[in-house]
């Protein structure tokens, strides 16, 4: 192994080829060769982006590997032999990947960092090699492996030798997984071909630089082959964030900060469980008031109520939110990401209604469509392969029910929630916050303690859903309210929740800040009490608990 050194490639004036702003080479590289005029973010070297990245002095390189170097005898223009070492005296690097271990914001990790300046990032054996003998070392040191990407695909000269490192590199990412090693990719300008359909989109987590552009075949390639009109910004990282493919655009200058959220999510410590709770759940129906189930109704549904997103932002720290389902799109109803709760790393997730009306219309009054329950699975699974606790908020009048919802399979989206939240080997806190709606809310709901605020709802249907179908009058829907008996009270008094949160006087919406310290005193003491359950035992006691409602005795299971 051997230490970095510092990036050589400097330049006295830079001028952007999108906006043709001219700029001083050392303010350039203040920017961290982003232009200042347009935000353009021009390619990297490996050695530059290293440097920008992992901390000063940490960084050490992987020692070289020995491999084929011609396996083909490959000649075009001139012998592929030739053709690399030219690359090799151009780029004073031996391959089109660089691999190092060092710090990121003090947390060790693995990197595998690009270089498209050697034959355009291009994935040969060589290239293949390294990846694989540094998810080697991260698997040994159990430290996140980091991956940067920049490629035009795989690399031709190489033939279908080439085509396999595709499934050695695949296969590496696979063998982290299982041994529940965080891996995270940051995707630049461009990742196309072999590398876009192997490493560069398999890991846990996916950033992408603004403008860099993604996908499996090039847009000349398809205009070619298909004569197909390509809409505006097709493959670019914000055209694949709003299909959920990438978990966020993060502009170069915030890359280090956001990835340092991450690790600490996955590497932070856990803290030793409090004594006693931080604040007082009731966990007795008969300390709770007797309240009208309508005016309950119109409480938990209060406009000014906090978000799912309020409380995020006043209970957790260094939330990175995640996006994207990797399937079909990125659901606003569903929020999610790893932070810091009281010091314990978690993974949240919940619904988000918004508070205004711009806000609840893009939100879509916190009614998730599939690709938000496949979102939040996903989530789920990653907090799995951590060991990261579960909490989810609730606040959903139901899962959306249009027709596109139906068609993306609503039902079965749902119902993988529910099949996966009964076998996460991690503990699950939900808090029904607000509104709970029917399965669009139990998808988010199975879980080993069950929480509501005192002024929160939690039904089968929507009082005004029952009226007009039992009733066929939406204007009984306060009768219909009082039946189906949804407040804190009498859910705590069925047992379908563990314990009421207390609300400030006048509800939530009276006094935000209040209401978060009572959530996050109320998820922090839950979570204490979860956390030395062993993982088999977690997974058992929330099956039973579920398992027992509708038996004669209740506690038969347990």
């Amino acid at each position: 192994m051997s230490t970095q050194t510092m990036p050589t490639d400097a330049v006295q004036w830079y001028g952007c080829p999108a906006c043709r702003e001219l700029t001083y080479g050392k303010r350039f590289d203040r920017s961290l060769r982003v232009c200042p005029g347009c935000g353009a973010h021009t390619r990297l070297s490996a050695r530059r982006r290293i440097a920008q990245l992992l901390d000063e002095g940490s960084v050490t390189v992987l020692d070289d590997v020995a491999v084929p170097e011609d396996p083909l005898g490959f000649a075009d223009s001139q012998p592929y032999p030739e053709r690399t070492a030219r690359a090799r005296a151009e780029t004073g690097e031996r391959e089109a990947v660089t691999c190092v271990t060092g710090t990121l914001e003090g947390h060790p990790v693995v990197a595998a960092v690009m270089d498209f300046r050697f034959m355009g990032g291009s994935l040969g054996v060589g290239v293949g090699e390294r990846l694989a003998r540094a998810a080697r070392v991260s698997l040994r040191t159990r430290a996140p492996f980091l991956l940067v990407t920049a490629s035009g695909g795989a690399r031709m000269q190489e033939g279908a030798f080439s085509l396999m490192q595709m499934v050695k590199t695949s296969q590496a990412l696979a063998e982290l997984d299982e041994a529940g090693v965080l891996t995270v990719s940051v995707i630049t300008d461009p990742t196309y071909g072999g590398v876009a359909a192997s490493y560069a989109t398999l890991p846990d987590v996916i950033f992408a630089e603004p403008g860099a552009r993604i996908g499996f075949a090039g847009p000349r390639v398809i205009q070619q082959t298909i004569q197909q009109e390509l809409p505006d910004g097709f493959q670019t990282a914000e055209f694949m964030l709003e299909r959920g493919f990438v978990d966020a655009v993060v502009p170069r200058a915030a890359l280090r900060p956001a990835l340092g959220c991450v690790l600490a999510a996955a590497l932070g410590e856990r803290p030793a469980a409090a004594a006693g709770e931080r604040v007082r759940l009731v966990r007795d129906p008969a300390e709770l008031p007797a309240r009208d189930a309508w005016e309950v109704v119109g409480l938990a549904r209060h406009q000014r109520r906090p978000t799912t997103l309020d409380y995020i932002r006043q209970t957790l720290e260094d939330f990175q939110e995640l996006r994207g389902d990797r399937v079909s799109g990125d659901c606003p109803a569903i929020v999610g990401g790893t932070g810091r709760l009281d010091g314990r790393p978690v993974m949240v997730i919940g619904h988000q209604k918004g508070r205004d009306t711009a806000e609840r219309v893009a939100h879509n009054f916190g009614m998730a469509s599939p690709a938000g329950y496949r979102k939040a699975g996903r989530l789920m699974r990653l907090a799995a392969k951590l060991g990261l606790p579960i909490v989810t908020l609730v606040d959903t009048p139901g899962a959306h029910p249009g027709v596109e919802a139906e068609e993306r399979g609503q039902a079965w989206a749902i119902a993988e929630n529910i099949r996966l939240m009964t076998g996460l080997p991690v503990p699950i806190v939900s808090a029904v916050v607000g509104e709970g709606g029917s399965g669009g809310a139990l998808a988010l709901a199975v879980a080993d303690r069950v929480l509501a605020f005192s002024g929160a709802v939690y039904s089968v249907i929507s009082p005004e859903g029952c009226a007009a179908i039992l009733w066929n009058d939406r204007e009984l829907a306060p009768l219909a309210a009082a039946a189906l008996r949804l407040d804190a009270r009498d859910l705590l008094r069925q047992g379908i929740v563990d314990a009421v949160v207390p609300e400030p006087d006048g509800g939530a919406h009276e006094d935000p800040v209040a209401a978060g310290e009572l959530l996050r005193g109320a998820l922090t003491a839950t979570l204490d009490e979860l956390a030395d359950i062993a993982p088999a035992d977690l997974v058992r006691r929330r099956r039973a608990r579920f398992g027992a409602f509708g038996a004669e005795e209740r506690g038969a299971h347990d």
